[in-house]
Order: C-alpha cells, then sequence, then structure tokens
C-alpha cells in the first residue's frame, strides 16, 4: 500500500472508536483508583485521630503501611496479666475492595494456636466488610476477641486452683478416715501382719532351744544360786561338780566364805 494513499473513511472510523474506547477506559481507571487512594487516605486521617497513640505509620508508598497495638482490659506486662500485640495492616491496590494485608506481631502471652486463630478471625471479618473501610472494626474485633480469651484463661486458672483444693482435702479426709475395710483388704493386711509376726518370733524360738552353759543359767535364773547356798547350809550330801561350770565365781557376787566352804 502506498504511503500517500489515504484511509479508508471505514477504517478511519474503526480507529477512532479504539482510540475513544482505550481513552475512557484509561480515565475510568485512573479516576477508580484515584478514589481507592482518597478512601486510604481518609481512613488513616480518621485512625490517626482515634488512635492517637496506638497507630504507627511505618510506610506511606505505594501504599500506606502501619500498625496499631491492642491488648486485653487490664493488661500488665510486667505482673503478667492479659494478652497484647501488634496489628500490622497494609493497603492493596484496590482497597477497600479487597481486604488488607494483615499481620499480628510482638505478641505477648498467646502462644501459637491462639495467634493462629486470631488470625482466622480477622481474616473472616475483614471478609465480612468488603467494600467498606475496615480497620477500625478490624482493631475493635481484636481488642474483644483478646478480653474473651484472657477471660478464658482466668477462668482455667480458677477451675485449677479449685481442683487442687479438692484434691488436698481429700487427701486430708483419707489421713483422717483411713481406708474403708473390705474383705480383701482386712485378708491382705491379716496376711501381711503374720507374717510380720512369724519373723519376730523366730529368734525367740532360737534362743530357747539353745542350750545354756552353767554360767548363763545362774545369770538366767537367780533362783538356782539360792538354792544351792541353802543346800550346802544344811549339811547335804556330798556332790561332784563340773568346776567348768563355775569360772570366775567373783561374778556370781557369792561371799568369800561360802566360796571356800564350797571348795573344801
Amino acid at each position: 500500500m502506498d504511503s500517500k494513499e489515504k484511509i479508508s473513511p471505514n477504517c478511519s472510523s474503526l480507529y477512532c472508536e479504539f482510540s475513544h474506547i482505550v481513552t475512557v477506559f484509561f480515565h475510568l481507571t485512573m479516576s477508580q483508583n484515584s478514589q481507592y487512594k482518597e478512601e486510604q487516605l481518609g481512613e488513616i486521617f480518621s485512625l490517626e485521630s482515634i488512635y492517637p497513640d496506638e497507630l504507627e505509620v511505618l510506610e506511606e508508598e505505594p501504599f500506606h503501611q502501619f500498625k496499631l497495638h491492642v491488648k486485653s482490659e487490664g493488661h500488665d506486662e510486667e505482673e503478667g496479666i492479659g494478652y497484647a500485640c501488634d496489628l500490622k495492616f497494609t493497603y492493596t491496590p484496590t482497597y477497600p475492595e479487597e481486604i488488607p494485608v494483615i499481620e499480628i506481631m510482638d505478641d505477648i502471652g498467646l502462644d501459637d494456636e491462639q495467634l493462629e486463630r486470631l488470625k482466622d478471625r480477622l481474616e473472616k471479618e475483614a471478609e465480612d466488610n468488603l467494600g467498606m473501610v475496615m480497620i477500625f472494626s478490624l482493631v475493635s474485633t481484636a481488642n474483644e476477641w483478646l478480653n474473651n480469651e484472657w477471660d478464658a484463661e482466668l477462668r482455667r486458672r480458677d477451675e485449677e486452683a479449685e481442683r487442687k483444693i479438692l484434691e488436698a482435702e481429700e487427701a486430708e479426709s483419707k489421713k483422717c478416715h483411713g481406708t474403708a475395710v473390705t474383705v480383701e483388704n482386712f485378708l491382705r493386711w491379716k496376711a501381711e501382719f503374720d507374717a510380720e509376726i512369724a519373723l519376730l518370733k523366730k529368734p525367740e524360738k532360737e534362743d530357747k532351744d539353745k542350750k545354756l552353759t552353767g554360767r548363763e543359767l545362774f545369770m538366767v535364773d537367780k533362783s538356782l544360786i539360792e538354792s544351792d547356798l541353802k543346800f550346802l547350809e544344811e549339811g547335804g550330801e556330798f556332790v561332784n561338780v563340773d568346776e567348768s561350770l563355775f569360772q570366775d565365781l567373783e561374778d556370781l557376787g557369792l561371799d568369800d566364805e561360802l566360796v571356800s566352804d564350797g571348795s573344801d
């Protein structure tokens, strides 16, 4: 086609229509993006008024990134009371038509399972508020969730304390009242008791079966000494005596005269 040839009227018309569509789409897109940006800036302005101490803006371009501190009522980190964390939000190009990026940071007292449940709760709340600015709603939801979690933790602690008190009372009651007697535990106790008594009697029986020496007889039974002395005084018949039985006569406590007479 010659460069000097004119574009046919039909081709020129199609080109113009296409250019017009592109231009309208561009302006609509720019207008819509501008609308999202205006909503985002307006929300940031409102949040700065509502949370002057809690809000911290981290980035402004290309989209706002900021965090807010949330906590349960009565939270005291030094005393270990309550839960707390920071919520970090990042706007997307079409927020609030899509949910912002939500992150949980610097949590205090929360475990991994609780953090996961809180994240799920916030994302569900965000989905329910699509099309509207939602940061205030998300922060309020987080505060309420932390309060409920801390209340549940206090109830759990109270129940645990009551359980320990009951266990201590039951243990003390068992000490005072003992164990209820049944046929089974009585027979078991009697068998153990009989076995203990048998062990105690065994040395005694062994001692009785052991033959004592003459000296040991005198030491055990003092009446034997008196009987022998009386016999000697009455002039009893002479009896052969095994002198080995009377070693160390001094230990018997006899008078020297009686010992001498006995020797004669």
